[in-house]
């Protein structure tokens, strides 16, 4: 476990009540209550193993871009060469452009609060999670006093771990070993004045920042991130792709 991220003795419970209760909707995986909401779009590579982003998997199969398409939907499978985004989880390099943001939007040395999702098999070692090509018996990510403490209810039923430290520790977030790192964003994470939230819902392939109209405005600014103008009734299921059919 990374020695910036330390875990908590209480979970408040203030995100719950603030779910809606209707499947993928934006407000149902982060809170209802703020000015504004954005969805970053995760990234992808091209046939040549080069970066792209999905407004170039719609131009590339002559697809709408907007707000609430879905990859299955613009990529027009199997017509789009590249990879697909990933599920779950936010790439390191856009994890730290959208912390450059949240900073600015921080108050200095500010506390926040890292929730990660209970399911992952790593986190609790085996037999949960075996290494290719090794018959190790692996331990658990986290020692006992991380996988005994308080859990974080997120609507649905899922059950979080949660940790505090300062703003950059979400870059520092997933499975540490000895010889590597396979890094994992935060399924929730929030500063303790709770004036944003971000969420990665581990089956959307986007992730999703509210707060103040200001920092949605930045985040939707910025250049590395694919971002769009969401709202926390819009469904981010499949069916809400009504544009690409």
């Amino acid at each position: 476990m990374s020695s910036h991220l330390r875990p908590v003795e209480h979970v408040d419970d203030w995100i719950a009540p603030r779910f809606g209760d209707v499947t993928g909707r934006v407000g149902s995986t982060v809170p209802h209550g703020f000015a504004a909401y954005a969805r970053i779009l995760h990234p992808l590579e091209d046939a040549e193993d080069e970066p792209a982003t999905w407004s170039d998997v719609a131009a590339f199969t002559g697809s709408h871009e907007h707000a609430l398409m879905q990859f299955g939907a613009i990529s027009r499978s199997p017509e789009w060469p590249g990879t697909e985004p990933e599920e779950g989880n936010l790439s390191p390099d856009r994890l730290e452009r959208l912390c450059d943001v949240l900073d600015r939007h921080t108050p200095a040395e500010a506390e926040c609060f890292f929730a990660l999702w209970e399911g992952y098999g790593w986190v609790h070692g085996s037999p949960g999670v075996v290494i290719m090509g090794s018959d190790e018996v692996v331990p658990p990510a986290f020692p006992p006093e991380v996988l005994n403490g308080p859990r974080l209810r997120h609507w649905g039923g899922r059950d979080y771990l949660v940790f505090r430290g300062g703003l950059r520790a979400a870059s520092e977030m997933g499975w540490h070993r000895d010889e590597w790192f396979s890094p994992q964003s935060p399924n929730l994470f929030w500063p303790a004045d709770r004036s944003w939230c971000v969420a990665t819902e581990i089956d959307f392939d986007s992730t999703l920042v509210a707060g103040t109209a200001e920092l949605v405005a930045d985040v939707l600014a910025h250049q590395g991130l694919e971002a769009w103008s969401v709202g926390p009734e819009d469904s981010l299921t499949v069916d809400g792709d009504h544009l690409n059919r």
